[in-house]
């Protein structure tokens, strides 16, 4: 694993306080159990990938290899080490997962897993599981149809139950197992009913809450990704273990 001394990048964590919560798929009786973690307050901004690409040049839109991004990866700068200044303090977009991945883990830290992910983001401001309400998915899902969210500044939303902001409405987030409800095609050929339920319409049928839109396009965005993809509405966070000190 990789180390920087990258300036402040362990600053703005917020403790998530671990817990058992039901998924959208998978087992409703048995839930998922998630452990502490830290998570970064708000998702990296263009000015803090900056720094990275200029500490380690072969993530640099020039230098990266085809294999770990795309052609769209960082196309909205204007070249190497330029991005706008007007989108400096904006969630940084157009990485692609592996890019994201080497960032976090210069910093001794990770993607956070969908299940993280998921967790942290069903808080409001006031409870640590908002899903039930009808006007908390709203919110989540007006933000998701918002045109050009991704130039918006980071910071600017109310922190939720742990603290953290912008999970929803900038930015969908690369998770570090973003396709792990995607099947292959051995699977698909198996007489197995809850692999053939996950894809296709059976996907809806399901799932553990019919009405949580919100959650179903996030699932269905991450199963049309593949790791080299650098798009324009995806971007990162990164957590840390709670073992590991800040």
């Amino acid at each position: 694993m990789l180390f920087s001394l990258l300036r402040g990048q362990d600053d703005g964590m917020a403790l998530v306080k671990g817990g058992s919560y039901t998924p959208l798929y998978g087992d409703k009786d048995a839930g998922v159990t998630v452990d502490d973690f830290y998570m970064d307050i708000m998702p990296v901004t263009h000015e803090q990938y900056l720094e990275f690409v200029k500490a380690y040049p072969r993530w640099k839109r020039s230098a990266v290899p085809r294999l770990f991004a795309d052609e769209h990866y960082l196309s909205n700068w204007t070249d190497d080490t330029t991005p706008d200044k007007a989108i400096l303090n904006s969630p940084v977009n157009n990485v692609s997962w592996f890019a994201a991945k080497a960032y976090c883990e210069c910093q001794g830290k990770r993607l956070p897993t969908v299940d993280e992910w998921e967790y942290a983001a069903m808080a409001d401001e006031n409870k640590p599981d908002a899903r039930k309400d009808s006007l908390f998915n709203q919110r989540v899902i007006r933000g998701y149809e918002t045109p050009k969210s991704h130039s918006r500044p980071v910071g600017n939303t109310p922190a939720n139950y742990w603290g953290i902001k912008d999970l929803h409405g900038l930015v969908w987030e690369w998770t570090l197992d973003f396709n792990s409800v995607t099947l292959t095609g051995e699977q698909r050929q198996q007489d197995n009913s809850k692999s053939i339920d996950l894809w296709c319409g059976g996907a809806a049928i399901n799932a553990n809450d019919l009405m949580n839109y919100a959650a179903f396009m996030r699932y269905a965005m991450r199963s049309s990704l593949k790791a080299r993809y650098a798009l324009t509405s995806v971007g990162f966070r990164c957590v840390k273990d709670v073992n590991k000190q800040l």
